[in-house]
């Protein structure tokens, strides 16, 4: 069996990552620095799923702390690192620069030294679709230019994707960056769109909804995120496959079927049973009109695609939500 560090174990596709790997059998250490971005107890509360698991093990470790993370590398041997621990949000970045910089770029730097020393079969590192910035073309292909990010928290993640590159070349580690499709599901971000319609519905609140509903997304189910990257980390780059030669690839997880904002609310309101009230607002700045995940790559190398329809996950979303609020 495997042993896996993960990164950002306590955050919401980091957990539920533990959950499936330990249920195969891994050993996992898991990281996560518990910062205040959202609700900590929260954060907390998924650690408590996953903590009594006797091959799970857990450390309260900022990763833009190189002394710490360099210790972490000494003291274990790892053969695969999951790296989702990130300072995340589009208009959080807006207004806090420098918290980006510190874990997303600082904190990937010391990550990348520590697999170059301690010799790790692959890093597989969460990236973003946030990268394709303004991009015309669609669906989004990895393939695509992508050197027109419009928010700092974009630049980050494009930034890791040549950071790792370099390290592939130059040390032969193999790593592969997975462009996350706006992920949803139970025990999600609660700065998220979704999280928080569903608060305000419960309440009778307004919700905001920025382009005045006309944006799109490709939404995907957690499950299906979770799924996606465990077959992507068995499947090690191979440098003979590269144009370049080198052990490095990008792939696009999304569910490959973009949903109207309007769309998507609607059927929110079917599986909460309650209609929302709609504040209409312009397009907020950082946010592109939509997302589209050209995923022909994964379904070639790992023959797998998302699939989950946003009926289902929605309503498994709002089953946990109600539960764990008692709302």
């Amino acid at each position: 069996m495997s042993n896996i560090l993960i990164t950002g174990a306590a955050g919401f596709i980091g957990f539920h990552l533990s959950q499936k790997l330990l249920h195969q059998g891994a050993t996992i250490i898991g990281i996560d620095n518990l910062n205040s971005y959202y609700d900590v107890s929260l954060k907390k509360a998924r650690l408590q799923q996953i903590e009594t698991d006797k091959n799970f093990r857990f450390y309260q470790l900022d990763i833009a702390n190189r002394k710490t993370i360099s210790e972490l590398f000494t003291q274990h041997t790892f053969d695969y690192v999951i790296h989702l621990a990130a300072q995340a949000g589009v208009r959080y970045s807006l207004e806090n620069p420098h918290a980006y910089v510190d874990s997303n770029l600082v904190g990937f730097v010391n990550i990348l030294e520590g697999c170059r020393h301690g010799r790790i079969k692959h890093l597989v590192y969460a990236s973003s679709s946030s990268v394709y910035g303004a991009n015309k073309k669609i669906p989004f292909s990895t393939e695509d230019n992508v050197d027109h990010p419009i928010s700092l928290y974009a630049a980050t993640k494009k930034a890791n994707e040549l950071m790792a590159y370099t390290y592939s070349h130059l040390y032969r580690l193999p790593t592969t960056g997975l462009r996350f499709f706006t992920v949803y599901g139970p025990w999600g971000r609660p700065d998220m769109a979704y999280f928080m319609f569903t608060k305000a519905i419960l309440a009778g609140e307004p919700i905001k909804v920025f382009n005045n509903g006309k944006m799109k997304r490709d939404f995907t189910y957690i499950d299906d995120i979770v799924e996606g990257i465990i077959r992507v980390m068995n499947r090690i780059p191979n440098p003979l496959e590269s144009e370049l030669g080198v052990p490095y690839k990008v792939y696009n997880i999304g569910n490959n079927q973009p949903v109207e904002l309007l769309k998507f609310i609607e059927i929110l309101e079917t599986c909460l049973g309650k209609k929302a009230i709609k504040n209409f607002l312009p397009m907020q700045p950082g946010d592109v009109p939509m997302t589209y995940a050209d995923i022909d790559d994964l379904m070639k190398d790992v023959g797998f695609r998302p699939d989950t329809p946003l009926e289902i996950g929605l309503e498994q979303f709002v089953c946990w939500y109600q539960t764990y609020y008692q709302s």
